[in-house]
């Protein structure tokens, strides 16, 4: 497996520490033609390597894609790569999105790409708050002294607290991946995602912070998307779908079976990445029911619907995220997904 680096995803570049594991024997008999010759397939992650990236790394590790017939290039994203830039200019052939406000934002743009699974069910954002300040529920969260967020937070997920929730322009302060601030000022709020910066918040500033995350108010988006090209997607159908089915499989093995050899591996593409972190980071995907909750349950890991599209399409409209009119079901495809792929492996 190759390894470069890509852009970071917007609020996530403070306290990237470990992971953990290897996966177990495999379910199931190969698919249909995963006999002949791996298939190559290059995919570009939003960050450098770490927990949430646990279910591709275990899929590489447990030969899960080579099962699959497949070889696949896991490309470490990082704060100077711009992956979807790199995928629609042919140099790579999938890439992982954050949001589906991006996957939308390129049919906007006539940018070609295409969401063909969503492996997070819930998106890891949050605000946190200081416990026992008045900043105890998420609708309170408004009145504090300062909402500290990233500058590209303030026209995308920031609208929608706007739109939905009453958040005030005049509270936002700048967040710098830095969680001296936030820690330092107990009537003050900062973004974040669920699986890492309150562990960071623990260690530093030695208290467990409010974490409200926004999928279970209302921010209904999947994440972690498989994004790629549509002319890929259209010659490649096949290979698409193997991709997908194995990258669930990885990400139920990961979850729910021996992880430590992906996570050997994760800490071996990012060296920075601690064993504290890893668990940390997998027990709230669990927790938090991240990767499998409410429609993956039914549909397996990856799922996505249309309804939920439709959903989540009409509230960033109302924030002015997205433009009115747009044909936002051009930026995915339920082609590969809801197939109940893996659902086996999940522990009774």
């Amino acid at each position: 497996m190759s390894v470069s680096r890509e852009r970071p995803m917007p609020a996530r570049a403070f306290a990237r520490l470990a992971l953990v594991g290897l996966a177990g024997l495999l379910a199931g008999a190969p698919p249909a033609g995963a006999q002949q010759a791996p298939m190559k397939i290059s995919y570009g992650t939003n960050w450098l390597a770490e927990a949430e990236h646990g279910g591709f790394y275990q899929a590489v590790v447990d030969g899960t894609y080579k099962k699959y017939g497949l070889d696949v290039t896991i490309m470490q994203g990082g704060p100077n790569n711009n992956f979807r830039l790199m995928m629609s200019s042919g140099k790579l052939d999938c890439f992982m999105g954050s949001d589906m406000i991006q996957a939308m934002s390129a049919v906007a743009q006539g940018i070609p790409t295409l969401a063909v699974a969503g492996m997070f069910q819930k998106d890891p954002q949050v605000l946190m708050s200081h416990p026992g300040e008045g900043l105890d529920t998420f609708e309170s969260l408004k009145n504090a002294h300062v909402i500290l967020v990233s500058k590209a937070s303030v026209s995308s997920f920031y609208r929608w607290l706007q739109s939905a929730w009453g958040f005030s322009e005049d509270k936002i302060g700048p967040y710098n991946f830095n969680p001296a601030p936030f820690i330092a000022d107990k009537k003050s709020v900062q973004q974040g995602f669920a699986t890492s910066e309150p562990f960071a918040v623990e260690k530093v500033g030695g208290f467990k912070p409010n974490v409200f995350l926004f999928a279970d108010y209302g921010f209904d988006t999947v994440a972690t998307t498989i994004e790629c090209r549509r002319d890929f997607v259209e010659k490649n159908h096949d290979l698409v779908q193997r991709f997908v089915d194995a990258t669930a499989i990885g990400w139920y093995h990961y979850l729910y079976g021996d992880n430590k050899a992906a996570n050997d591996l994760i800490k071996k593409e990012n060296p920075e990445m601690t064993d504290d972190q890893i668990a940390f980071s997998i027990a709230k995907m669990k927790e938090y029911g991240i990767v499998d909750s409410g429609e993956s349950l039914k549909s397996g890991i990856g799922a996505m619907s249309d309804q939920r599209m439709k959903s989540f399409y009409d509230a960033m409209v109302k924030a002015g995220v997205l433009p009115q009119g747009l044909d936002y079901k051009q930026s995915y495809t339920l082609d590969f997904v809801n197939k109940g792929v893996g659902l086996e492996l999940r522990p009774k």
